[in-house]
């Protein structure tokens, strides 16, 4: 068998000499050799292309394609050497394998579907997927994947879940993000969508005819395995999910909150659709300014049949459903909310300029026992700032000028129900007069310590301050004890049982 640099040396020495014999002894082989090339060239084959050879597994070669075709491409090779080896094959296994590849090609080729591709035109479809999101809190989450298929502008929306509700907010969220309506919104057959298939027909959902019918728009249903209706929503998921789903290949770390979740999916949106598509070599931006003048009117009000049944937000920003109170968030006090239940959850919904958002949702709760959130409610900076002395007057400014003890003696004295609160505040007032001011401030911060706010209490503090410097402190001794006598008793009505002294008691 020559080879092909031997067989073009051949063929040229041929169209030199045009003789059989000169050409064979031109490339020193036989002239035979040599028509036979000439043959092959005249007749349009290829010179070079090897003779097949007849294998032992030839004979077994209808066996093999039969099994192909009837497993529809989908049996193994070991399988169909076992089968054969039955029949007589004595063949290696190898010989098998590659036989059995050969012919599931052949059956591919001829099963293959040939797609001619979607030519989309501006104005006309919007297309939307579902995806599965990151878990939150060990709670699943779904993206809304929605695109135009011209302009290519997608919007990726999470949600909590997937039903009819859900489905008519992220629509009329996506429909006033691209600012317009198209002829067609295309999506999967999910029970939402189509609530039977009959004949191979699917039966739309009446509720969500009545959303189409709103904004104006006929809701299709794709087509199982066709490329040509799936591809474009597909991948807009595909591609959603690789950037926003925390996975080994982007090492993204877990969202701690839904609004973070949400600000990604919005910095998403905002990085692809003001990137250069690879097909259209276009932002999707600028493709959709184009396509804006091709959709229909988008209705002011939106579709809020669906939400639930509306409530009014009460001053303490809560909402009454069932005789049960439920917060909202407080921007929302005075307006007009729609609640619904799924499941054990209160959902609740408010319509703003950009479109129905969902802004709480509860566990179903008890009659008598409010659900509240703290979240819903603005935080408080300082929570002591109720009990800060503000001054009103000008005896009440001077009185709190001493210093941070006046205001601690104010709180605690009004605290205890102290009465002639002024009288003594204008006696500390004269006193910071006679005493230094920070003398007078320490024996106020004492007294609002200890709780003494009776008469004199703060001329006996201060007194007691002024000596601390100079005189000894009492220490005990074998003839004097720290612990108080029981003459105090006194005053309490009640007549010490020991007859002995003072310092007898203490000892």
């Amino acid at each position: 068998m020559k080879n092909s640099r031997e067989i073009m040396e051949i063929l040229e020495a041929y169209d030199l000499t045009g003789s059989y014999r000169a050409a064979a002894e031109l490339a020193g082989c036989d002239h035979h050799t040599v028509a036979r090339y000439v043959k092959m060239r005249a007749a349009g084959q290829e010179p070079v292309a090897r003779k097949h050879r007849d294998r032992a597994i030839d004979a077994y070669l209808p066996k093999i394609e039969e099994l192909v075709v009837r497993s529809n491409g989908r049996i193994r090779a070991d399988v169909v050497h076992k089968r054969i080896s039955a029949m007589g094959f004595t063949g290696g296994e190898r010989t098998t394998r590659r036989t059995v590849a050969e012919a599931k090609a052949q059956f591919k080729a001829g099963q293959r579907r040939v797609y001619r591709p979607w030519i989309t035109e501006p104005g006309l479809w919007l297309q939307w997927d579902w995806g599965e999101g990151p878990q939150i809190g060990g709670r699943r989450t779904s993206l809304w994947c929605a695109w135009l298929a011209w302009s290519r502008f997608r919007v990726v929306i999470p949600v909590w879940d997937k039903t009819l509700p859900t489905i008519t907010t992220c629509l009329d969220t996506t429909l006033r993000r691209i600012g317009g309506v198209p002829a067609y919104a295309l999506t999967d057959n999910e029970k939402t969508v189509s609530t039977d298939h009959i004949a191979g027909i699917a039966v739309r959902n009446p509720e969500i005819v009545e959303v189409g019918r709103h904004y104006g728009m006929t809701i299709r249903t794709c087509l199982p395995a066709d490329p040509e209706t799936k591809g474009g929503s597909e991948a807009t998921v595909r591609i959603a999910k690789a950037d926003l789903v925390p996975r080994d290949v982007n090492l993204l770390e877990e969202y701690r909150s839904f609004a973070s979740l949400e600000a990604a999916c919005r910095d998403f949106c905002e990085e692809v659709n003001n990137r250069v598509h690879r097909e259209t070599r276009r932002r999707p931006v600028e493709r959709l300014v184009e396509e804006q003048g091709r959709l229909h009117p988008l209705p002011k009000a939106p579709f809020t049949v669906a939400f639930g049944t509306t409530r009014r937000v009460k001053w303490d920003s809560t909402i009454s459903v069932e005789a049960v109170r439920y917060s909202v968030p407080h921007q929302l006090i005075d307006s007009r909310v729609w609640a619904r239940f799924h499941g054990d959850e209160l959902i609740v919904t408010a319509v703003g300029e950009a479109g129905p958002a969902e802004v709480a949702r509860h566990p179903r709760g008890t009659a008598g026992s409010p659900v509240i959130d703290d979240a819903h409610y603005p935080p408080r900076e300082d929570k002591e700032a109720d009990r800060t002395p503000r001054a009103t007057s000008a005896e009440e400014a001077a009185f709190l000028m001493i210093g941070p003890g006046a205001s601690s003696w104010l709180v605690e004295a009004a605290a205890a129900g102290t009465r002639k609160v002024k009288a003594k505040m204008a006696e500390a007032v004269a006193l910071s007069k006679l005493y230094s001011a920070i003398e007078v401030d320490r024996a106020l911060g004492t007294a609002a310590v200890t709780g003494r706010f009776a008469e004199k209490d703060l001329l006996s503090i201060l007194d007691y301050q002024a000596g601390l410097d100079t005189v000894e402190p009492t220490r005990a001794s074998e003839t004097h004890s720290l612990q108080p006598g029981t003459s105090a008793w006194s005053r309490f009505g009640i007549t010490p049982t020991s007859t002995g002294t003072d310092d007898e008691d203490r000892t």
